[in-house]
């Protein structure tokens, strides 16, 4: 008969099988931590490199969005009839943007170059903001710094009806300042504006600038039929500059370059 002590016994045996088997565990243990932090570390390289693809948070600047560009494949649309033979080249510019918009700019120059006159045709696009005031951008546009305020410098009648005159505050009228124009249309969406510094009186400068919304005319419509239209019933209001009245030209497709006298 076995003894009590013999059976309590725990044989070398039964030792290493313990060992063995807390040993796995612990391999086991460490096998599954090593693969969770793995897995962790995974995690944070990939969100890592997914805030690598979105802008960077700490700039409060937005986006730079594409805007307007010059359209050097654009054909002219608009052009003024010819008062008289003299020559005087002036600039044409196409410019368009992404969300539909188009301006048409003509600029004349005296000298040095230096800008006499001017007038944008505005078709607007889905950039156009309504919030955004009608003027703004004007004093820019006639050579002035952009915190220059206007005034309104009166009305004139013109073939597209009346038209907005402006002016830097708190100019006086013997002063040779510049007047800028303005003048929206809701159907077509279209806005003409502009500057003029021709003329020695406020009188004159009037004169200049109804004389040269009165000989702008319409080249092509494209497939915008209401501005044809527009341009149609302006004609009908149409007055000369002088009195035996002139003969309408028109500005080769071909060519940016408009040539006249204002």
């Amino acid at each position: 008969m076995q003894s009590p002590e013999a059976s309590t016994a725990v044989s070398p045996t039964q030792i290493h099988l313990a060992l063995a088997n807390f040993a796995d565990e612990v391999v086991g243990t460490l096998a599954r931590l090593f693969l969770y932090v793995g897995a962790l570390a995974l995690f944070a390289i990939l969100a890592l490199a997914g805030l690598g693809q979105l802008p960077d948070v700490r700039d409060d600047e937005p986006t730079e969005k594409p805007g307007w560009a010059v359209a050097d494949r654009s054909h002219p649309a608009f052009a003024l009839s010819r008062l008289d033979s003299s020559e005087k080249t002036a600039s044409y510019t196409i410019l368009r943007h992404p969300e539909g918009g188009r301006r048409d700019v003509m600029r004349w120059a005296g000298d040095a170059d230096k800008p006499v006159a001017e007038i944008e045709i505005y078709r607007e696009g889905g950039e156009f903001d309504v919030t955004r005031p009608a003027t703004s951008g004007l004093a820019v546009q006639m050579g002035l710094g952009p915190a220059t305020t206007l005034e309104q410098a009166g009305l004139i009648d013109t073939k597209f009806g009346p038209v907005a005159l402006f002016r830097p505050s708190g100019t006086t009228d013997g002063s040779p300042a510049c007047l800028g124009y303005l003048k929206r249309n809701e159907e077509p969406a279209l806005q003409i504006s502009g500057f003029s510094c021709q003329g020695d009186t406020m009188p004159a400068r009037r004169a200049a600038i109804a004389c040269t919304l009165n000989r702008l005319t319409l080249l092509t419509s494209g497939n915008e039929p209401k501005l044809a239209e527009l341009f149609a019933h302006a004609e009908l209001k149409r007055r000369s500059c002088d009195a035996g009245g002139s003969a309408d030209w028109l500005l080769g497709a071909a060519n940016a370059q408009l040539r006249g006298a204002l």
